[in-house]
């Protein structure tokens, strides 16, 4: 900290065109002259937005550098990297706010260095599309590299996620399709990013993610092994580690694909798949990779059409994978359609679902099916198999409850053990949660009645000898034909009545 007076850090702001005369002279005025503490003077430069609380602490420590990076004046610094530094600017002719990504000292005076920051910087500018971030301008003079930015308003995704400690799988995915799309575009131009993580999206406040740093990894190619040693985190050792453990070329785009499936898990789950680790003989193990946690294993509430795209995606075996981003975008939109369609028949309150089929009672077929107006509950998490129950019990006139969560189902249920004549659990997708709500049904009195079925697939009997059967509580493996299950549903239904009757 620079011992100065009020009227000292006044001039020597002026004279580094912080600001005017016009505004020290307004400011000293409104205390009466210049005769005022260090303190209050900044606070009001601050207060009257002349001067950022940035530039005041760069000020108070007698800095004269880092001000002005050609005609953009720095206002706050937004985050640092390996490589550089990235600032919120805005240029000094026409007040447009910009983000700069600057290269740090230590490399600025690197010709290997600063010559690959401004050919990856020149890639990037051609680089058009909503879900990557715009640079406008690289700029490369003497000592000082740059990229003249968009600025987005907004927070990067590890930010982000670690605020809402995981993200519902809609949203995920919602955000994984504008990364996706995003990576897609630049595959279409020749360009992999090398440096997939978290903190290289960034959502803006409208909640759109952009990719940003495509190509900047390989900076670190640049570095001799010493020199890699004392940078912790290097950007490209992750994707080192990988192409070493697959035996692929290192602009392989399905290694971007691989680190895709990492941010989608991490969205899902709150935890990163690969632990953080700034051992870089146990970041480049193949050991890491093979030790992933499986994705439902780490929670197994996350919707199997989820899951699929995960692990098709995080694939130790690159030609299982995702072949290119097209191919991953078309399952995302599969799987989006789907999470969309869930969380409409899983929404609280009555809806289309909730009530008989309309203009059903003028068919002769339905007027004699055994299942008109009966109510029906399905906790089901495949989209397809919903439809599939919507459209069976709807035709054969009954009333039909959706939902995709056991959790939600059971609370409903307990606040009314009446809400329906019979319960259907699909297994299949849910696993283990789907038999826990089979047995926690059976422990209170108010649901313990309610004819149950518990559809397993035929992997699954390892669930079938832990569930708490009865007359009217049945596990059925499927397949099962739809008169096959209507039947059953009628006979559980008739055990129900008889008991009660």
């Amino acid at each position: 900290m620079v011992h100065a007076n009020a009227e000292q850090i006044g001039q020597r702001a002026m004279d580094l065109g912080l600001l005017t005369q016009q505004q020290l002279l307004e400011v000293q005025a409104s205390f009466g002259g210049s005769n005022v503490g260090v303190q209050d003077f900044m606070q009001t430069l601050v207060r009257r937005e002349i001067l950022t609380n940035y530039q005041v602490e760069r000020l108070l420590k007698g800095e004269k550098a880092g001000f002005f990076f050609d005609r953009y004046k720095v206002l706050y610094l937004v985050g640092t990297g390996t490589f550089s530094r990235v600032y919120r600017a805005v240029h000094c002719d026409t007040g447009e706010v910009r983000a700069l990504k600057v290269l740090r000292n230590r490399f600025s005076d690197r010709p290997d260095q600063y010559n690959q920051f401004v050919r990856e910087g020149k890639f990037g500018c051609a680089l058009r599309h909503a879900n990557i971030v715009r640079i406008d301008e690289v700029v490369s003079h003497g000592r000082s590299h740059f990229f003249v930015m968009e600025f987005v308003e907004g927070r990067n995704l590890r930010d982000f996620v670690k605020i809402r400690k995981k993200l519902h799988p809609l949203e995920a995915t919602r955000l994984m399709l504008d990364i996706v799309e995003g990576l897609r575009y630049a595959f279409g131009h020749g360009l992999t990013h090398r440096d997939l993580k978290m903190s290289n999206v960034l959502v803006t406040s409208r909640g759109q993610a952009k990719l940003v740093d495509f190509g900047l990894a390989s900076l670190d190619e640049t570095l001799s092994e010493d020199e890699l040693d004392r940078i912790p985190n290097p950007r490209s050792i992750d994707y080192a580690a990988l192409e070493r453990a697959t035996g692929v070329r290192k602009d392989d785009t399905r290694s971007d694909i691989y680190f895709l499936g990492c941010i989608y898990y991490n969205m899902l789950t709150g935890v990163p798949p690969l632990p953080d680790t700034r051992d870089r003989i146990q970041r480049l193990s193949k050991q890491r990779f093979v030790d992933v946690v499986p994705i439902r294993k780490a929670d197994s509430t996350i919707p199997h059409c989820v899951t699929m795209v995960v692990n098709k995606a995080m694939q130790l075996d690159p030609s299982r994978r995702y072949q290119n981003p097209a191919i991953m975008l078309n399952d995302l939109e599969i799987t989006y359609r789907r999470l969309t369609e869930m969380a409409q028949v899983a929404s609280e309150g009555p809806s289309p679902d909730d009530t008989q089929v309309e203009g059903g009672d003028s068919s002769p077929s339905l007027l004699n099916s055994p299942l008109l107006d009966r109510t029906v509950m399905v906790v089901e998490s495949d989209g397809q198999r919903q439809d599939n129950f919507r459209k069976s019990f709807k035709k054969a006139g009954a009333r039909v409850l959706l939902t995709s969560d056991p959790s939600r189902a059971l609370g409903r249920l307990q606040q009314d053990s009446k809400i329906t004549e019979c319960l259907i659990i699909d297994a299949e997708f849910i696993g283990q949660p789907a038999l826990e709500l089979f047995n926690e049904l059976i422990d209170n009195n108010d649901t313990a009645s309610i004819p149950t079925i518990l559809l397993l697939g035929e992997d699954q009997k390892k669930l079938a000898a832990h569930a708490k059967t009865s007359d009217h509580r049945r596990v059925v493996y499927m397949p099962i034909t739809t008169k096959q299950f209507h039947n059953l549903l009628l006979e559980l239904i008739g055990t129900k009545v008889e008991k009660e009757g």
